[in-house]
């Protein structure tokens, strides 16, 4: 069979942005129904990923088309198609040329499954639809909302009936979809009269507690003791070596200590390594009661 590369990039470059990824997707030329047969066949007798790369790239404007019919849910566009594209891939992973059926026809609901299951996670931190009747009534009560605004309690009793769900717990979602996400951290950018404290607002600010400035200075002065006498444990050389190699702001070079000392810069290196394994020890060792 001869192959047909379709002349669109696999890769789709990041830098470029949506609109650029919205424009290759649309250049994918439209196979007809015997050019997807062929390669669908292909794929799935030979594993031939080709043949895989050039199915899933035809079908991309399709995943556009439905992802963009979830704008309304406030998450960003480049990630419903990002979940739509995997959901695509699946379906042509599963796709059986033999059904007689259309790869598009096929694939979108693999496309709209994964989408719905990105909304469900990320449309808010607490998840507001946990249970599949939740998850169920969510959509539908979206869409009903989005045409009627709020709902009275003969459309309330009518969507239960539809969904075979109490009509409390369509309340309940009503309710849960009604009320606004505060960001736990929020900066108020508004004025006075239209500040709203964020949730960490309301926290303690521990920065400035005196019993937490006294631990801190506490812990600070012991590890100050402990590294002192770790550096009376050293000969007078060693000492000297520590001090101006790690905790003297101009450090100098191993070669410069040779020098002074007269000995190698390997020498002075080996007794840097000494002295730094003593005062590890007695850093690590249990403090006196």
């Amino acid at each position: 069979m001869t192959m047909h590369t379709l002349p669109v990039a696999v890769n789709v470059s990041a830098e470029g942005g949506l609109s650029h990824y919205l424009r290759l997707a649309n250049a994918a030329p439209v196979l007809d129904a015997e050019q997807e047969r062929q390669l669908a066949i292909e794929y799935r007798e030979h594993n031939n990923l080709e043949a895989a790369r050039q199915l899933v790239l035809s079908q991309l404007r399709y995943v556009v088309r439905v992802a963009r019919a979830f704008a309304g849910y406030g998450l960003p566009q480049a990630d419903l198609i990002q979940e739509g594209n995997i959901g695509l891939m699946k379906a042509v992973k599963h796709f059986d040329p033999a059904h007689g059926v259309r790869l598009v026809s096929f694939a979108v609901h693999w496309i709209r499954a994964e989408i719905y299951d990105y909304i469900l996670r990320n449309w808010r931190i607490v998840k507001i639809a946990t249970t599949k009747a939740q998850r169920k009534l969510f959509f539908n009560l979206r869409q009903s909302r989005a045409r009627i605004g709020w709902m009275n309690e003969s459309e309330i009793s009518n969507l239960a009936a539809d969904l075979d769900v109490p009509t409390e717990t369509v309340k309940e979602m009503e309710s849960r979809m009604a009320n606004a996400d505060v960001p736990f951290d929020a900066q108020d950018d508004g004025d006075d009269e239209e500040f709203r404290s964020s949730p960490a607002g309301f926290l303690q600010d521990m920065r400035y507690n005196p019993e937490s400035l006294l631990a801190h200075a506490d812990a600070e002065s012991s590890q100050q003791d402990r590294l002192q006498n770790a550096l009376v444990s050293l000969d007078g050389r060693s000492q000297d070596i520590i001090r101006r190699r790690w905790l003297a702001a101009d450090k100098p070079t191993l070669h410069e200590l040779a020098e002074e000392y007269g000995v190698s810069a390997e020498r002075i290196r080996q007794i840097e390594k000494k002295a730094l394994d003593t005062m590890k020890g007695v850093l690590l060792s249990p403090e006196p009661a």
